[in-house]
Parts: structure tokens; C-alpha cells; sequence
């Protein structure tokens, strides 16, 4: 009858593609935008360690993006 949508936090396949989203995204707004990532407490504290991980881990990233976005495309 009717399907039954989860929330990202409910599907761990959603859940780690707004993760790599997050990732993703944080160092690109930590170089347009540096005076928005400087506090490291609270969500911005959350976002600074996204972006340290997406800056340090930039290989590991883009494989883990590219492996999520096959698996999107194809399963």
C-alpha cells in the first residue's frame, strides 16, 4: 500500500551519504567562508572537524564518495 519513508537517521545507507555530504561540503566552505568554521564548539565545532577530516583525508574521501555514489546509481 503505502511505502514507508525513513528519515536519514533511520536508514544507515542515507545516514552515511549526508555524512559524506557533510564532509564533502565543509572544506569548501571553510575556504569561501573561514571566519564561519573558526569556533570549534557546537554544530560549527562539528563542521570544523568535517572539514579537518575532508582536508586530511581528501584521497579516502573522494573514493568513499565515488563507491557511494556507484552504489546509489547501480543497487
Amino acid at each position: 500500500m503505502y511505502s514507508l519513508q525513513l528519515s536519514a537517521l533511520f536508514n544507515f545507507r542515507s545516514f552515511l551519504t549526508v555524512q559524506m555530504l557533510g564532509i564533502c561540503t565543509c572544506p569548501f566552505l571553510k575556504l569561501q567562508f573561514p571566519a564561519l568554521l573558526e569556533q570549534r564548539t557546537g554544530y560549527r565545532g562539528f563542521s570544523w572537524k568535517a572539514a579537518r577530516i575532508g582536508e586530511h583525508l581528501s584521497p579516502w574521501v573522494a573514493v568513499g564518495c565515488f563507491t557511494m555514489g556507484v552504489s546509489i546509481i547501480f543497487f
